[in-house]
């Protein structure tokens, strides 16, 4: 029997539960799956419209009584680093970055957990396991890729046998307009090299050099201090009522 999948998307609600970026809030969300050949072409249109990624799922907030999320993307020829951006790629330049295909590896699993113990351990991906780690950088029929940040090595410029130790990890996804950082952690006793920003300063660089107008950051929530960090790397814009606005706060 052959089974033919609709060419319209369709499209669920979730039930509500508690935001986790707003006290006394509680959050729902419209979602559809990414499935075969126009998985990227659809998460393309989605994402205009301010959907995100999590495996193979398009997401975006549906929330009855608030409109707190807003979608964020930088404009990356335009964005030049400040004083402070520009010490924090100093202090990393002894970092190398490597892309590649989306492939876990306990070494990974390791830095995510000592991640997720020191800054998210009551949060929602708090009991993840290896196998939901895997699933988590694998399931995607889109083009993902994994950007693994090492210890610059004596011969990391010419080989990969020299680097050092994983310090920090960034899956994203390359879409037709620019990259989107679907999630990204780092090893937490490193503070120093404030390598979130790091981490976002480098995908600027790199969606720059792919020819790409934006580098999609998901979604900022005024008055959440969590999502606080968002707002810095300007000019950026917003997804509102009436479409895409330029922000410069």
């Amino acid at each position: 029997m052959t089974v033919h999948h609709p060419q319209t998307p369709q499209f669920f609600l979730t039930s509500p539960s508690a935001c986790p970026y707003l006290p006394g809030q509680a959050e729902r969300k419209v979602f559809t799956h990414l499935v075969g050949d126009r998985a990227s072409g659809l998460l393309d249109l989605l994402s205009q419209g301010g959907f995100r990624r999590s495996q193979n799922i398009a997401y975006r907030p549906a929330c009855e009584r608030c409109r707190a999320c807003v979608s964020v993307r930088i404009l990356v020829d335009e964005f030049r680093p400040g004083r402070s951006m520009r010490r924090v790629i100093a202090r990393n330049a002894d970092l190398v970055g490597r892309m590649s295909e989306p492939s876990p590896s306990s070494e990974q699993y390791s830095l995510f957990r000592r991640y997720l113990d020191d800054r998210h351990t009551h949060g929602g991906m708090s009991e993840m396991s290896v196998l939901d780690y895997a699933m988590m950088v694998e399931d995607s029929q889109v083009d993902t890729r994994l950007i693994q940040y090492r210890e610059r090595g004596p011969d990391s410029a010419f080989t990969t046998a020299s680097d050092g130790d994983l310090v920090a990890v960034a899956l994203s996804d390359v879409m037709g307009d620019g990259v989107s950082m679907v999630y990204s952690f780092f090893e937490p006793t490193e503070s120093a090299r404030s390598l979130g920003t790091y981490m976002i300063l480098d995908h600027i660089e790199r969606t720059r050099r792919m020819g790409l107008p934006y580098l999609y950051l998901g979604y900022w929530v005024n008055g959440s201090r969590k999502m606080d960090y968002k707002i810095r790397f300007q000019p950026q814009e917003h997804l509102m009522a009436k479409g895409w606005e330029r922000y410069e706060g």
